[in-house]
Parts: C-alpha cells; structure tokens; sequence
C-alpha cells in the first residue's frame, strides 16, 4: 500500500477541527495532550472551555486555553478552543444526558466548519450514543451517520487505518454495525458498486493515489470454495467485481480472508474491502492497536476518528492513551496538507 500516514509533512492552512465527544469522557484528557504533540499545527479544539480547565486541574496539566471564532487568527503558544457551552455541568466519569445538546452543537459547528472552509478536517473523540439518545435526539445513532446527514444525506463508507509492518492497512467494510445473521441480505450488487466506488474516489481524490487497487475478501470461508460453502461470491460478488473491472477499476478478488492479509498481498494493494465488521477489523487492530483510526469516505472533507469509546472508568485518571488521537489528528494534518499541494 502506497502513502503513509505521514504523507504531507506540511500543515494545512486552514486549521483543523478537534471536538473531545463526550465531556465526561475520556476525549477532553486526549485532547490536553495535544499541544505537546502538535506544537506548532493549526488546531481548534471545539468544547467547552470550562471542561478543558478543570479537567486540566484534575489531571494536573498546565495547558494554556486560549479564545477563538471563526474569522480570527489562531491565538499563539496556546491550545485555541472555539467555546462551546457544555449546556450543564460536567463530572469526569459521570455521563449526563443535559450535556447532549452541547455535544451536538460541537459536532454540527465542527461539519458546518468544514463545509463552508473555515476548517480544513476535522478529528473526533467519542461520543456516548445513549447519552444523546437520551438527553438530545433519541434518532441518533452514531457521528458518521450525524455527519452525513449534516453534508447531505451523503453515502459514507467507514475506513480503519493502522500502521503496519511496511505501510499503513486500510479495511474499509462493506457493511457495519449489523448482525451476522443480517450481513449476507445486505451486500448486494448495488450496495457493493456504491461501497467500492467511494473508496476507489477517496482514495484518489483524499490519498492522491492516481489509480487504488482495493483487494476484496469474500464473504464465506475460502471465498466459497466454488459455491460448496456458500454462493454469495458466485452469485453477488464475482459478477459484481467483473463489471467494475470492465469500468476501469483495478479489483483483485474475492479471496478468502484467512490468507488475504499478507505481507506481500498487501503491498500490492491500497485499500482491503472487508464484507463485515469482524472479518477486517480483528487484523487491523492486532496490527495497530491504540493507533489505529477511523476515516469517513464519502463525505465532501476530512473526517477522521479515533478507534475507541469514551472510557468513562479512566476519565480523569490520568491513564487513558492518546495514541489513538493523536494518530487521528496527524492523519487528517496530512490529508489536508495533500489537498492543499494539489
């Protein structure tokens, strides 16, 4: 696989967007880390200043917070945070349900940010789904799909990155959040075209690959073994991936996905295109673990994440990783500096 995670050593400039999810998590630990890690890249931490400075107390960090809005200059030899009210008070470890429309609003200035070019990306920690099902939108029911819905109603495929042996593993999944009863029924010809096609443009168009090679793992063990042990690759996927390569696309597969994550079959390709979530994911995060990230292709800007929930047990104790984070933000620093040369 080509471009590593340090492609772009420029940082873009226009600033990136950073919200720490959900305040009573882990995000506003990982994001005091930041400056010591990103000293000199435009970043705006989007939250609730009150949060980060007592957080900072908790933690024992000193960490200057300095004030910003869209249109001014960032703020120097400081952490920059666009505030954000929380909308009630805030306990490390302790989830409240009034916070959730706070925490919507960050997220919703973060995609607007985006759209409109005041930021060039933008990096999310973890929310609580429950929480804001409770206390905000009971619709609700992830940041991709919150994010989608802000750009559009945009199809967005969900993409993991760790660092590996030689180059960076990419596994973007043909299907996510679902019951392995349900995965077969979802992946259908249109479903693949639409999944395949995103990540073949993104990664043109974010990873400045001129032309991907996305290998793709079949659905059942040994790829079906010619139809004796299921006849979703003879009958869905094999057609499917023969009127792409028609198209121009460059397709290898379905291989089955006990021997596909090699060494040398990986340096061949730019991207693994898993059927479901525990058939890639398990790999990638052996691979990487507390460094791998999540990217969101489809959308019209950067989106990028970290692989974690929000850890309330170890918020405000000091002993969460940032690794994760920071790995997210160094992405999506490189993604838009790349943008940025072209």
């Amino acid at each position: 696989m080509s471009l590593t995670s340090d492609v772009g050593r420029r940082t873009p400039g226009r600033p990136v967007a950073i919200t720490y999810g959900d305040p009573a998590g882990i995000g506003p630990d990982l994001v005091l880390t930041l400056p010591d890690a990103f000293a000199d890249a435009p970043l705006v931490v989007i939250g609730d200043r009150q949060v980060l400075t007592e957080r900072a107390q908790q933690l024992g960090l000193t960490v200057p917070l300095g004030d910003w809005q869209p249109g001014q200059p960032l703020p120097t030899g400081c952490l920059p945070v666009w505030h954000t009210p929380a909308g009630a008070s805030v306990t490390a470890g302790q989830p409240n349900p009034a916070t959730a429309s706070g925490t919507l609003t960050m997220l919703t200035r973060a995609a607007q940010g985006c759209l409109d070019g005041t930021f060039s990306a933008m990096v999310t920690a973890p929310v609580a789904k429950n929480v804001i099902c409770e206390g905000a939108d009971p619709t609700f029911t992830g940041h991709t799909e919150f994010l989608a819905e802000q750009a559009g109603g945009a199809q967005v495929v969900m993409m993991l990155t760790a660092p590996a042996q030689k180059q960076d593993l990419r596994v973007a999944l043909a299907t996510t959040h679902l019951p392995l009863s349900q995965v077969p029924a979802a992946i259908t010809p249109a479903s693949l075209i639409r999944t395949l096609t995103i990540v073949r443009d993104d990664l043109i168009g974010k990873y400045r690959i001129a032309e991907p090679r996305i290998m793709v793992l079949g659905l059942n063990p040994h790829a079906g073994e010619g139809g004796h042990l299921g006849r979703e690759e003879l009958d869905v996927i094999i057609p499917t991936l023969e009127q792409l390569r028609a198209q121009g696309m460059a397709l290898t597969g379905p291989l089955p996905a006990d021997t596909a994550f090699q060494p040398h079959l990986l340096e061949q390709h730019d991207a693994v295109l898993a059927m479901y979530h525990d058939q890639g994911l398990p790999v990638l995060k052996y691979a990487g673990f507390g460094e791998a990230i999540n990217i969101t292709l489809g959308l019209p800007f950067i989106r990028t994440s970290v692989d974690h929930g929000t850890a309330f047990d170890l918020a405000g104790s000091g002993t969460a990783s940032a690794g994760s984070l920071i790995a997210a933000t160094r992405q999506a620093l490189a993604l838009a500096s790349a943008q940025s040369d072209a």
